[in-house]
């Protein structure tokens, strides 16, 4: 693939991110449920962590994978904090649970939270694509 389509699939997924974040600020606002909140602020942290993937020319299939490829990509490797990869892993089992499994109710100060975190995450993401750094 070019360098030019590559950082135009990066620009995509970090308007896919950025666009699921303020799909999440909406539902928050608007008083939606606590689950989309969850649902959005998830796929929010997934695009940009495909965004950043782009780069590496590592796509995976499913969500494990892009998770594991972040890990071994960027965090083991000290490029980015362990915290986002610990907000991330949170995310995606609060999502898992909210999404397919019977799970206590979530209430709208764990929505706020991960909303919060998600924006964190993709701040962080798009600043790190931004300074030109690659893995």
């Amino acid at each position: 693939m070019r360098e030019g389509d590559i950082e135009t699939l990066v620009q995509y997924r970090l308007e896919q991110a950025r666009t699921a974040l303020a799909d999440a600020r909406c539902l928050l606002d608007g008083g939606g449920s606590p689950q989309s909140v969850i649902n959005r602020s998830y796929y929010a942290m997934f695009y940009a962590v495909l965004a950043l993937l782009q780069r590496t020319g590592k796509i995976p299939s499913k969500h494990a994978g892009a998770l594991g490829l972040f890990d071994s990509e960027f965090i083991l490797k000290g490029i980015l904090p362990r915290d986002l990869s610990r907000d991330l892993h949170r995310a995606f089992d609060a999502r898992q649970a909210a999404d397919y499994r019977f799970a206590d109710p979530i209430g709208p100060a764990e929505a706020r939270e991960a909303w919060e975190k998600a924006w964190r995450f993709v701040e962080a993401i798009a600043a790190h694509l931004s300074s030109g750094m690659h893995t």
